[in-house]
């Protein structure tokens, strides 16, 4: 799969050097064509906003932040991306194996935000939009990916 090296506007913004956990960020702003720091605000609030669970620890909760990443299952998390016009499509379940992966062929066409272990990267029409390459040569499995609805 061909990768194009993108920030997403990251540097534009004024951020220096890497950010641990901010690709949920940079891929949203890729793929919704939308300034960086405009979706860092959105989702920094959503972090803000979003309350303490099992899996979200304490010290992480009200912090509005959104460079040490985000909580992508939260109900708030999918209505802001419901709003910015993308619907998600699961391609793997429980027990189901890996069916889809980061390679040409397998995902389709159009504006996409990829789910993998660990990332979420920018796919638009076949092309990663990423700081790096993130389709470990065709193998990284795709959980799910957001696609933006066609106008």
């Amino acid at each position: 799969m061909k990768v194009i090296l993108n920030d997403g506007g990251r540097r534009a913004a004024g951020y220096i050097g890497l950010a641990r956990g901010d690709c949920v960020c940079r891929a949203i702003a890729i793929a919704a064509q939308l300034p960086y720091q405009q979706v860092y605000d959105a989702l920094a609030d959503i972090n803000a906003r979003t309350p303490a669970s099992k899996r979200r620890k304490a010290h992480k909760v009200g912090r509005r932040t959104a460079s040490d990443g985000i909580y992508t299952t939260s109900v708030l998390f999918k209505r802001y991306m419901a709003s910015l016009g993308f619907v998600w499509t699961p391609t793997m379940g429980i027990g189901t194996g890996c069916k889809v992966h980061l390679r040409s062929g397998e995902l389709p066409k159009g504006r996409l935000i990829a789910r993998v272990t660990r990332h979420y990267c920018a796919v638009i029409d076949g092309v990663i939009h990423d700081t790096h390459d993130c389709s470990r040569h065709g193998t990284r499995c795709v959980y799910g990916y957001w696609k933006r609805k066609e106008v």
